[in-house]
């Protein structure tokens, strides 16, 4: 089970409609299309669109999975005092001195350049349970850092 926020289960909800009703008819009209072309074993468009018909489930199944999986996660039922999922986070890396501002989120969700950091990332392991005032050391892909919690909101 994958705990998700409201907004993430309802834009998974409209990629996998988009999916289903607007690109799949699209590349079933493509495959349909080349079949009628002529030989299949030398047909480039039919195998090209065979590939993409391919690939499109797999991104339906992949959606659905997820979906079927997932659980909202009400933010009225969680403890602002401690780092988790869905909580904005102010911490200071230590070895550079540089404050930053994450809100923790679901892998899905993640994009550094909104502020979402990913719960699965090393920093965002490292913080997990802690409250703010902790310092906490995280092993991330240039070695090991520090870091000092400020603040958790929700």
């Amino acid at each position: 089970m994958e705990y998700i926020s409201k907004e993430c289960y309802e834009q998974l909800v409209a990629e996998l409609d988009e999916l289903i009703n607007v690109e799949l008819p699209r590349v079933k009209s493509e495959l349909v299309e080349a079949r009628e072309k002529g030989d299949l074993s030398e047909n480039f468009e039919y195998h090209a669109a065979k590939r993409s018909h391919g690939r499109l489930l797999g991104k339906i199944r992949f959606k659905q999975r997820v979906l079927m999986h997932a659980k909202v996660l009400d933010t009225a039922c969680l403890s602002p005092d401690t780092v988790g999922l869905l909580r904005r986070v102010t911490f200071t890396n230590l070895n550079s001195n540089t404050t930053m501002t994450y809100t923790i989120v679901n892998p899905h969700e993640a994009n550094m350049q909104e502020g979402k950091l990913s719960i699965k990332s090393p920093i965002a392991e490292a913080m997990l349970g802690k409250k703010a005032g902790d310092v906490v050391e995280a092993h991330v892909p240039v070695g090991v850092i520090r870091i000092r919690i400020e603040e958790i909101t929700l």
